[in-house]
């Protein structure tokens, strides 16, 4: 069944007012309208839904895997540098947890400093080896701060995962502004480039590397209360590929990853009300919505020797969907 107007509204909307949710797991509130009604962002979301996933899904639950499961893999990457992105909550913190596990150095970084202090706390109790500073991935100065840290401290850069990303806009698309577009573009698609860019001699200083970026199911089939923030994951499917066949001169790789719905802060309207829940698992072969650990081996593994002649490519970790372009 689905949701009443009054349930929908507690649902979607922000504890104090207007907010937009970054990867990180960081809110700020944001000076935009939601422009247009909680009623037709359940339609969409059930729209989208319907068109983009499997109608035959496999009957059943799948056993949860567990980050730790993943420890033990063969692939080791003793001995890299691995910078992560929003990485003290949710998909990033994963990420770094699943790199570190395999023995990478991880460098985790957020816009606020009592997370980057708990983050740092966590991974080091999990033995794993782990800087920490601030960055906010929109700020040039911020992005080269994080660079040459990670470089003085750790002396080189060998991975980059780019999963930083914000959304502060629900509604139809014709109803967002420039303002949207500029901060989602800014630090969704430029950000993730311009973060590449200043890695790369540092990697080519290395004898190669291994870029990642966290795209999203959105990003093969656009959600019209999330237009924007689609098409700037769409993007990051073409900056793979682009980026692809020019860095492999530099035995550099290049790959990406669109997650599903997972249970992060960041896609909490999608998963919190069980109602919505049910209308997914309806469409689902796996019949559950996934877990960040369940991204974060996958990055480790595109990060790893498994993955050495995997390049340009884009993984969906949906638990069955079959959005594909």
């Amino acid at each position: 069944m689905s949701p009443s107007g009054e349930g929908l509204r507690n649902w979607i909307r922000p504890s104090c007012g207007k907010a937009h949710i970054f990867e990180d797991g960081e809110t700020e509130y944001y000076s935009s309208a939601f422009s247009t009604s909680l009623g037709r962002l359940w339609v969409m979301l059930r729209c989208f839904v319907s068109r983009c996933l499997l109608t035959n899904p496999v009957a059943g639950q799948t056993r949860k895997m567990s980050g730790g499961s993943l420890a033990g893999s063969q692939s080791s990457l003793a001995g890299k540098v691995a910078i992560v992105t929003a990485s003290t909550d949710g998909i990033g913190l994963a990420a770094a947890q699943a790199l570190g596990q395999r023995g990478a150095h991880v460098v985790v970084s957020s816009r606020r400093q009592s997370n980057v202090d708990k983050a740092v706390a966590l991974l080091q109790s999990e033995k794993i080896q782990v800087t920490g500073t601030t960055c906010n991935v929109g700020k040039s100065e911020d992005r080269e701060r994080l660079v040459n840290m990670t470089v003085e401290h750790c002396g080189g850069i060998d991975i980059l995962v780019s999963n930083a990303a914000v959304n502060p806009f629900f509604g139809n698309i014709m109803d967002s502004t420039a303002a949207v577009w500029d901060k989602i573009l800014d630090v969704n698609v430029k950000a993730a480039f311009l973060m590449t860019q200043l890695v790369v001699p540092h990697m080519e200083k290395r004898g190669g590397g291994s870029v990642v970026f966290v795209s999203s199911v959105a990003g093969y089939q656009p959600m019209q209360a999330l237009g924007p923030y689609s098409v700037s994951k769409t993007a990051l499917l073409g900056l793979t590929r682009a980026l692809a066949p020019e860095l492999a001169q530099s035995h550099i790789r290049v790959n990406c990853v669109a997650p599903g719905v997972i249970k992060t802060r960041f896609s909490q309207a999608l998963w919190q009300d069980e109602d919505i829940v049910d209308e997914f698992k309806k469409q689902l072969s796996i019949k559950r919505v996934g877990e960040p650990e369940e991204i974060g081996g996958v990055i480790a593994f595109l990060c790893s020797k498994d993955a050495s002649y995997i390049t340009g490519e884009t993984i969906t970790v949906t638990g069955g969907m079959s959005c594909r372009l």
